[in-house]
C-alpha cells in the first residue's frame, strides 16, 4: 500500500480543497446504511459553513490523492449545539459549554480501502493534539447495523472516548450539530 503522509490545512487550505473533501466523503459514505445523509452537495454545504467556525482545524490523509480527513471547530457557546439531547446535559458539560472550551470533532472519515491500517487513529490524535480545549465532542451515526455500530463503539472506547448520550433526531440543529440521523454522543477530556 502507498505510503500514507497527513498534513494539517489552514482555513484557506481547506476551502481551497473542498471538491476533493467532499469527493472523500461521497466515497467514504458510498452504500453505506443511511446514506441518504451522506450527500455530496450537503456536505459541501455543511463545510462551507464548518470552515468558517471559530478555532476550525483540519488533518488530511494524502496517498496520492486523499484517503482520510479530520476537521472540527470549537461549539458555540450558546448551548444550541445540545438541544435534542436525551436526558440532563451534566453540570460541568453546562459549564465547559458555556466558557467556550469544548471543540466539536465534526468528521473523521477514512476510505474503506484504507481502513484498518490506523489512519483514523493518526489522523484523530494529530488534531486533537494541537487543542487548547477541555473538552472534545463528537456524534456519531448510528447506522443501523448493530455490529457495525458496536465496532465504531469499541474503537471510540478504545481511544478513551466515553458515551454521554444520544441525540433526538428530530431536533432542529444548525449545520454544526447534527442533522436528521440518530446520533450517539460521544465525549474525551484531550490528554495534556
Amino acid at each position: 500500500m502507498t505510503e500514507v503522509h497527513l498534513r494539517t490545512l489552514s482555513r484557506w487550505q481547506a476551502d481551497q480543497q473542498r471538491d476533493a473533501v467532499a469527493d472523500l466523503y461521497a466515497k467514504t459514505y458510498r452504500g453505506a446504511a443511511g446514506a441518504e445523509y451522506h450527500d455530496r452537495q450537503a456536505f459541501l454545504d455543511r463545510f462551507e459553513q464548518d470552515v468558517q467556525r471559530p478555532d476550525f482545524d483540519m488533518v488530511v490523509a494524502d496517498a496520492a490523492g486523499l484517503v482520510g480527513c479530520a476537521y472540527g471547530f470549537r461549539i458555540a457557546r450558546t448551548g444550541a449545539w445540545w438541544s435534542g439531547l436525551r436526558g440532563e446535559l451534566p453540570e460541568d458539560i453546562e459549564e465547559l459549554t458555556a466558557s467556550g472550551r469544548m471543540f466539536l470533532l465534526a468528521e473523521l472519515m477514512v476510505l474503506p480501502a484504507h481502513r484498518r491500517t490506523g489512519i483514523a487513529t493518526r489522523l484523530g490524535e494529530r488534531l486533537l493534539a494541537r487543542l487548547d480545549a477541555d473538552l472534545i465532542v463528537a456524534a456519531v451515526y448510528r447506522t443501523g447495523d448493530e455490529t457495525e455500530d458496536d465496532a465504531a463503539a469499541d474503537v471510540l472506547h478504545s481511544w478513551g472516548w466515553s458515551k454521554l448520550g444520544a441525540l433526538d433526531p428530530r431536533a432542529a440543529r444548525d449545520s454544526s450539530g447534527p442533522g436528521p440521523a440518530a446520533r450517539d454522543v460521544w465525549i474525551r477530556r484531550p490528554l495534556r
